[in-house]
């Protein structure tokens, strides 16, 4: 497997649990180069991994989020061809051959997606629109996809990219702090002409939302918020990025206003991890929506 020389692993981090990084990296190919990101000043598992003849790792100074900590990542790498991987993945035993075996093949791709090899709910990948969407989706639980299957989107976690195609290493908006980086990514690559697969053969276990918890119950609750105030965020910012301020707007008002009747509510009941739940919620909104950038750390 030659051209795995011309392949690095990316793998950025957050204060993410030892034992999960660990297993993640146990799954990887030893040939193949891997750059851990550690988005903070100090990496404080770094002389574990330095055991890893493979493993390099930096620190980015600070908490750049996903986007900004693939995109200084990126810009570190040399070889054509990276795997960006979330630190709670686990690789199947023959990811690497078969992403070898892929490139082989001299396909034409901007990404490539892999798949779950156990969750059922889902999807890692599909289409923007939602009639392709649902088509596409009766194709993949019956199993009826091809080797190969050009697609308008795939999920972040596991993402197999050719760099050579992009002019520049920061290719994720810079905007985005958590949420929505990769559904942005590739729907600028499908607008310009690019593409975007999944493969059948490129199989994954995503732990899913393991990657930055921390070691206590404050630490899970403070990132519990983060994920609800970025995901209103994001999401908004997309759709005000990719079709207006005013159709974002009319997709988000029932949200922004459930969001305050929730808040209300729990806050009547008492319900105080409930009602932190949804005021996030409805600050990532409001946030977004008055052009504020992404900043909210918890």
């Amino acid at each position: 497997m030659k051209n795995l020389k011309d392949l690095t692993v990316l793998i950025v981090t957050y204060n993410t649990d030892k034992k999960i990084l660990l297993n993640c990296i146990k799954k990887i190919d030893k040939k193949v180069k891997v750059l851990i990101v550690e988005n903070s000043k100090k990496f404080i598992h770094k002389k574990i991994f330095e055991k890893f003849r493979n493993v390099k790792s930096i620190c980015s100074g600070d908490n750049l989020g996903y986007a900004n900590g693939n995109n200084f990542g990126l810009n570190k790498i040399k070889t054509k061809y990276v795997l960006i991987l979330n630190p709670d993945v686990l690789c199947d035993k023959n990811l690497f051959r078969n992403i070898s075996n892929l490139i082989k093949k001299k396909i034409n791709f901007h990404i490539v997606g892999c798949q779950y090899l156990k969750d059922k709910i889902f999807m890692p990948a599909g289409f923007f629109d939602k009639k392709k969407n649902n088509d596409f989706k009766e194709k993949f639980r019956k199993k009826n996809l091809k080797y190969l299957t050009k697609v308008e989107w795939v999920t972040g976690c596991s993402m197999l990219i050719d760099l050579s195609k992009f002019k520049k290493k920061n290719i994720f908006d810079k905007n985005y702090f958590l949420f929505f980086e990769e559904f942005d990514l590739c729907k600028k690559i499908i607008k310009n002409g690019g593409n975007v697969y999944t493969c059948n053969d490129l199989k994954i276990h995503h732990l899913g939302f393991k990657s930055s918890l921390g070691n206590n119950i404050d630490d899970r609750k403070n990132a519990n918020i983060v994920r609800e105030w970025h995901w209103m965020w994001s999401s908004f910012y997309f759709y005000k990025k990719h079709n207006g301020y005013f159709f974002s707007l009319k997709k988000f008002i029932g949200k922004f206003t459930r969001s305050f009747i929730k808040m209300i509510f729990y806050s009547l009941m008492f319900n105080h991890n409930q009602k932190n739940k949804y005021k996030y919620r409805l600050l990532g909104l409001y946030n977004s929506s008055t052009n504020k950038p992404a900043l909210f750390r918890g």
